[in-house]
């Protein structure tokens, strides 16, 4: 049976793939964008130019609906959140916020073990009404406790039927833009030293295309609360560089970093501490995940002949 489903932000990189297996799946889709970004949806789709920020566009929105469901990419703060439960309340049939692995971070990197969610009690998380979210020059120093803050208030709240994936860092391929992996795929090309502060601080990855797979799938369950995604198979900062050396058939050479005097100078994903999320939940629902042994050397690869 198909629903009707709105996914705020589907244009770029997830969100994109998101969209492209609704379409297949035969629903109908919405989509909620600034409109700066094209689309190669054509007709398939229906498209609403509104800010997410602006809570009138967002009004403007829902009015397109009901929707059985709706995606939301774009929550970075508790204004959003706010928004999100002024608009939708009562008008959904299940809302999907699209959170992160970075939401860990606000419990630091001394806890030993795997993540789970029940070990982040995000509704205890404080919500700071005075600090200037929308400011675009802050947006990525607030991005950890905008999407923790942005939990929180759902969750307070209450009055959405809530779900929370909790994502890996994504790796892609040239389509990222993110630039992360493609950092390191660089750096081996050039034959640099890559310094790493902890080899043994382990992180959860996950492809677009795994990214996109978990929340189509979310969106169909019944299920409610937050849920970690991950494939298995971390990596450190030092492992994943020495893995690109390893497909580029290009020795890498790696060293301790001097902390903290070249802690502005590390690479992407090296972390003080492991930040491995536990999937029980999800597999217990009944979701299956690969291994990044299974594409990682090819992402790697698509970098690669990008670069070239």
């Amino acid at each position: 049976m198909f629903k009707n489903i709105l996914v705020i932000g589907g244009t770029r990189f997830i969100g994109r793939l998101l969209v492209q297996r609704l379409l297949h799946a035969g629903h109908r889709v919405t989509i909620a964008t600034r409109g700066y970004a094209p689309d190669p949806f054509g007709g398939r789709i229906q498209r609403i130019r509104a800010d997410r920020r602006n809570e009138l566009a967002m009004r403007a929105v829902a009015k397109a609906g009901p929707f059985d469901i709706v995606y939301d990419q774009m929550s970075y703060s508790p204004l959003d959140a706010a928004i999100a439960v002024r608009t939708f309340a009562g008008q959904v049939g299940r809302y999907v916020m699209t959170s992160t692995i970075d939401a860990y971070r606000v419990l630091g990197f001394g806890a030993a073990g795997l993540l789970t969610e029940a070990g982040l009690a995000v509704e205890a998380q404080p919500i700071d009404t005075q600090y200037p979210w929308h400011d675009p020059r802050r947006a990525t120093e607030c991005y950890v406790s905008g999407k923790v803050q942005a939990e929180a208030y759902l969750v307070r709240d209450g009055s959405l039927p809530l779900v929370t994936p909790r994502l890996a860092h994504v790796l892609g391929g040239p389509e990222d833009f993110t630039g992360r992996l493609a950092h390191y795929v660089e750096l081996a090309r050039a034959g640099a030293t890559l310094p790493y502060s902890n080899e043994s601080a382990a992180v959860s990855f996950m492809t677009a295309h795994a990214a996109a797979d978990f929340l189509f799938w979310s969106g169909m369950q019944d299920f409610t609360g937050p849920v970690n995604a991950a494939c298995d198979g971390a990596l450190s900062a030092s492992q994943l560089y020495e893995r690109v050396g390893e497909v580029l058939e290009s020795p890498v050479r790696m060293r301790r970093a001097a902390a903290p005097a070249e802690a502005g100078r590390l690479s992407p994903f090296d972390l003080p501490g492991p930040m491995v999320l536990d999937t029980s939940r999800a597999k217990a629902l009944g979701y299956s995940f690969g291994h990044t042994d299974e594409w990682l050397d090819h992402t790697i690869r698509q970098h690669d002949l990008a670069f070239v």
